[in-house]
């Protein structure tokens, strides 16, 4: 039966206490959650730790949540933010940068330069939401640099705002314009290696 009911519905059912509610709309979530996560701490069990996590923050301050949006949309946050915490930990590893995230270093420096140019419509964001090319899109990501990736999943694939992202990632929101710009440039490049028409391509400049 309840799978018969909205997300607004089962809410309402979990804040008066029904346990099989909420279970249902972990059944709904838990594979975005999941997906979400992986894109931000890029390593499976972390992953699953972070979606349970989330699971539990969300239950424990159910009560505070004002419906204003989606429960999903609500969730993804929780679960974004304990994403970053899981990152956060793991500073001083060389496979992590969030640290640059809190500085300005490099952000002056001149945009990249595309080697491959070729006709396409589409951008990073839109093949986002398209299922059939998620996978070719998560291994163009898992290229980009932590302080690049984490600005255009949160807010190409996660919608958040810019000022949301901002306030996640410890940036100012000039950062964020600036890193988001980078990372569309960047992915723009590499899938457009995959999505490109070659007929229409043009040589790399020399400068």
């Amino acid at each position: 039966m309840e799978d018969l009911l909205t997300d607004a519905q089962l809410v309402a059912r979990a804040k008066a206490g029904e346990l099989q509610a909420f279970e249902e709309l972990v059944k709904r979530h838990e594979q975005r959650a999941y997906t979400l996560s992986l894109r931000i701490v890029r390593h499976e069990q972390d992953a699953e730790d972070v979606t349970q996590q989330a699971f539990i923050n969300a239950l424990q301050h159910l009560a505070e949540f004002r419906e204003e949006s989606g429960f999903g949309t609500w969730l993804m946050r929780i679960a974004t933010f304990a994403a970053l915490k899981v990152i956060r930990k793991r500073r001083g590893l060389a496979t992590v940068s969030l640290d640059e995230a809190t500085t300005s270093d490099g952000d002056t420096e001149m945009l990249p330069h595309p080697e491959y140019i070729a006709d396409w419509s589409q951008s990073p964001s839109d093949l986002a939401h398209n299922a059939e090319v998620r996978r070719i899109l998560d291994t163009a990501l898992e290229e980009l640099d932590d302080k690049h990736r984490l600005v255009f999943v949160l807010r190409d694939i996660e919608g958040f705002s810019v000022r949301e992202t901002a306030a996640a990632l410890e940036l100012s929101e000039a950062n964020v314009k600036v890193r988001l710009l980078r990372a569309r440039l960047q992915l723009r490049e590499r899938l457009t290696k995959v999505f490109g028409d070659p007929k229409r391509a043009l040589e790399p400049h020399g400068h």
